[in-house]
């Protein structure tokens, strides 16, 4: 009985070797056919490096802009659900830029646009490290170029848009609804508590008296000022000429190429073609 078991045992093992052995084999030539077949499967080189190979043959930074702008992102959107994620915050397009202009393999920036506007500053901001970046900026517009998202791209050094982009609204709105009526009939009244003339004005729950309308007004046209002021700046048009169009309305792109505000007809196409001649070789663009 002794010697049986001793010799089963001794079979177990053998055959848990060989088993050993061929699976090592298989697995060996597993690799091997994939090695040689494979040029980018190398041991000395591991996979995640494809990743950085492709960004370092990038010599076109792709930048977006994208829904509403602002000036940052608030650090509770995070978790809220509530929060409208489409905006574009105004200091990533400035880190971005910064960052294009500090590689050197860096040619040119595209910043592709799609935003029908947002708020004053922001806009102003994107257009000021555009229009002093380093490095070359195209613009190109898609849907929408408008309001302060035209701002924002009016100080690329060219731009492009479609012949159905609508572009511009250059004009300044700060208009709300009032719950008036609303807070009446649900049984809500209106206590003042605030100190300053103007501390609540504006306030939705509260009439909109003529001297607070007119305060908010005059701050309206002082934004309007500036923003025609840099559109005429940034596009070397005429003042009086970007005043005849800032009526706050929104144009097709060949009435827009017409009066100034972009440069060219087309998408994404006809920029790769202009930047292949700009930069003197194929245009490797790497997005953001």
């Amino acid at each position: 009985m002794k010697k049986l078991k001793e010799h089963l045992y001794g079979t177990l093992l053998g055959n848990i070797i060989v088993l050993v052995v061929i699976l090592s084999c298989v697995y060996g030539l597993i690799f091997l056919i994939r090695k040689y077949n494979n040029p980018f499967l190398d041991s000395t080189t591991p996979v995640s490096d494809s990743a950085d190979t492709i960004k370092d043959n990038c010599n076109v930074a792709g930048i977006n802009i994208h829904g509403t702008i602002m000036t940052y992102t608030p650090k509770h959107a995070e978790n809220d659900t509530n929060f409208d994620y489409d905006i574009t915050a105004s200091e990533d397009i400035i880190y971005s830029i910064n960052q294009a202009n500090a590689n050197p393999n860096i040619k040119s920036i595209l910043v592709e646009i799609d935003s029908s506007g947002g708020y004053p500053v922001a806009g102003e901001e994107m257009a000021n490290v555009i229009k002093n970046s380093e490095k070359p900026v195209i613009g190109l517009i898609r849907e929408n170029g408008a309001s302060a998202a035209y701002w924002a791209i009016s100080g690329a050094d060219k731009i492009f848009a479609s012949k159905n982009s609508n572009v511009g609204s250059i004009g300044v709105t700060q208009s709300y609804l009032t719950n008036l009526k609303k807070n009446n009939k649900d049984g809500y009244e209106y206590q003042q508590l605030s100190v300053g003339k103007f501390k609540d004005a504006g306030s939705s729950d509260k009439p909109l008296t003529q001297e607070e309308k007119n305060l908010f007004v005059r701050d309206l046209n002082i934004i309007y000022q500036n923003f025609i002021e840099a559109v005429s700046v940034n596009r070397n048009i005429p003042i009086e000429k970007v005043k005849s169009f800032a009526d706050g309305s929104t144009m097709l792109g060949e009435k827009a190429k017409e009066l100034g505000m972009i440069d060219e007809i087309g998408g994404i196409n006809e920029v790769e073609n202009y930047l292949e001649k700009t930069i003197g070789e194929k245009p490797e663009i790497c997005w953001e």
